[in-house]
Formats: structure tokens, sequence, C-alpha cells
């Protein structure tokens, strides 16, 4: 082998030599660079409070009195855990035993509405816990609900009445559970079963309170068409009245007109005779006496003349 080529093959030997040291230090900085991303992985969390929660830190024991409010939050697993909470309106549906006045249970579906109030949920949490349903809301409901049902008979749960109890018993669990960040927004009894006989009580009774109306029904209905009738004979009878009293006004004033006819008649004939007796004069008397022998002469048929000498009466006989 000549010089030169043992230099170029040491040459190459140096250069295989560095590329692999250089890969080789890559490769731990690789390595370096992901354990120090899962160290920082497994050093911290995140988790999403979603609308309508919030939620409450827990560190070592000790919960914040800070409420955390919806959105993503980091934490620390190793020592710290978000508790979330719902803060809209929840429905709790049970089924319980009503005692009534009479000592009787009454059974039904219940469903509380109810919320927690979200500036109250560390205290919640510290005093009651999440089972705050069973160890809150539910005995405090049994125990409003006996109070207030006691004081009313089983027919008034099956009645209007049953509104009244659901806002008494909704007031008396205000006042337990308000302060303990508890609001209570209803109340709704359903479903209510009344024990057998006293179902079949009600229902009689209930049959016969309407046969009573249907009764009061009809003999109003009765006394409206008497009434009715009464009211049209009244009226056929003002109707009468009204028209015999026209008819004998009409009458009335026929014969009035009559009267008052026969009176300008006779009062125009006596001033017409007036006029005549004043206008006739013995010259315009004799005057038409001599019209009337005139006109005499003239006709072709036989008279018959009688006279005083100053009147004559004519008696004329055709031929």
């Amino acid at each position: 082998m000549s010089s030169s080529e043992a230099i170029r093959a040491l040459v190459e030997t140096f250069g295989s030599y560095c590329w692999h040291r250089a890969l080789l230090v890559r490769g731990r900085r690789t390595v370096a660079g992901l354990l120090l991303a899962g160290a920082a992985l497994l050093g911290g969390g995140c988790t999403t409070v979603r609308q309508g929660e919030v939620g409450v830190k827990r560190t070592l024991g000790r919960l914040d009195q800070q409420v955390v409010m919806s959105g993503p939050k980091a934490f620390n697993p190793f020592l710290t855990t978000i508790i979330k909470v719902p803060v809209t309106t929840q429905n709790l549906e049970i089924r319980s035993s009503l005692p009534s006045k009479e000592g009787l249970s009454i059974a039904s579906d219940i469903s509380i509405l109810y919320r927690v109030k979200a500036d109250q949920v560390p205290g919640i949490l510290q005093t009651t816990g999440l089972g705050y349903e069973n160890v809150l809301i539910l005995p405090v409901f049994r125990s409003a609900a006996a109070d207030v049902c006691a004081r009313y008979f089983a027919k008034d749960m099956h009645s209007a009445e049953r509104s009244v109890i659901e806002k008494a018993i909704l007031t008396q669990m205000n006042g337990v559970l308000t302060i303990r960040g508890f609001e209570i927004e209803n109340v709704l009894l359903k479903n209510i079963v009344l024990p057998g006989g006293l179902a079949k009580a009600i229902e009689d009774k209930l049959e016969s309170e309407q046969e009573a109306l249907r009764m009061e029904f009809l003999k109003q209905r009765e006394t409206r068409d008497a009434e009715r009738r009464v009211i049209e004979a009244e009226g056929q009878k003002r109707i009468a009245v009204v028209r015999a009293q026209g008819e004998q006004e009409a009458n009335i004033i026929q014969a009035k007109g009559k009267a008052e006819a026969m009176r300008i008649e006779a009062q125009a004939v006596r001033l017409t005779n007036q006029l005549i007796n004043r206008d006739l004069t013995p010259a315009v008397l004799k005057y038409k006496s001599i019209e009337a022998f005139r006109e005499l002469a003239k006709s072709q048929n036989a008279k018959t003349i009688i006279t005083d000498g100053n009147t004559p009466l004519v008696n004329t006989l055709a031929q």
C-alpha cells in the first residue's frame, strides 16, 4: 500500500467515527427531551368545567373557598382535585307515603325541583358533601311533608287544595335549606293514590254533587223558561192593550173628524144660506121669475101655472 492510500484510509476511518459520534449525541438529546416532556405531563393535569357547573379545588385535603367557573382548568393531579357540582335546576323524583289528617297514608309521586347556589358550593361540600340529596334534601322534605299534610284531609290532596299543600311544603323546606346553600324552586305532588274505600266514597260524593248540580241546572232552566213565558204573555197583553187603545183612539179621532166635518159643512150651508138670503132681494126674485117664465115660454110642453099674483108655481106636463 502506498503512502497516499494509507492517508485516504485513515481519513475515511476518522470521518466515519465522527459521524457516528454525532448521531449518538443527537439521539441522547432527543431522549432527554422526551423524558422532560413526559415529566412535564406527569407533573400537571387539565380538566374542563362545563356550563351549568362550578368547580372547587381540593389540595391535600383542603377545600379552596373560591369556586372555579366554567372553562378549561389546569392543576397538579398529584396534589389537587377539582370537584364539579351542577348549579342548574335539578329534579329529584321520589315516591313517598304522605299522612293525612284522618290518619291515612296517601301514596304519591313527588318531584322536588331545587338548585345549588354557586357561591355556597365550598361550604356545602365541607359540611354536607356530594351526597346532599340523601343527607339533607330528602330528610327535610319528609319532615316538612309530614308536618303539612297532617293538617289536611286525604280528599284535599286530590282536589284544588293540593297546590296549597305544595306551597306550604315548599315554604317550610326553604326555611331550612336556604341558609345551607339550596333553593327549593317547586314541590310537585303527582299521581296521588287514595285508599280504595276513600276513593270510592269520594267518587260517590262527586257523583251526588254532579247530580245535584244537574238538577239545580234543570230547575234553573225551567224557572227561566217559565219566566220567559210570563214575559212573553205580558208582552202579548201589553201589545193587545196598546192595540186596543190605538184602535179606540183612532175611532175617537175618526168620530171627532166626522163631527168636525159635519160642523164645518153645517157652517158652510148656514153661511151659504145667509149669503143667499142677503143677496135675494125682491127685485132679484122678480127678475128670476121673469127669466123662469121666459124659459118656460120657449118649451113646447103644456104648462099649468098657479100663482097668487106674486110667486108662480109651475106644473109642467110632458106632451
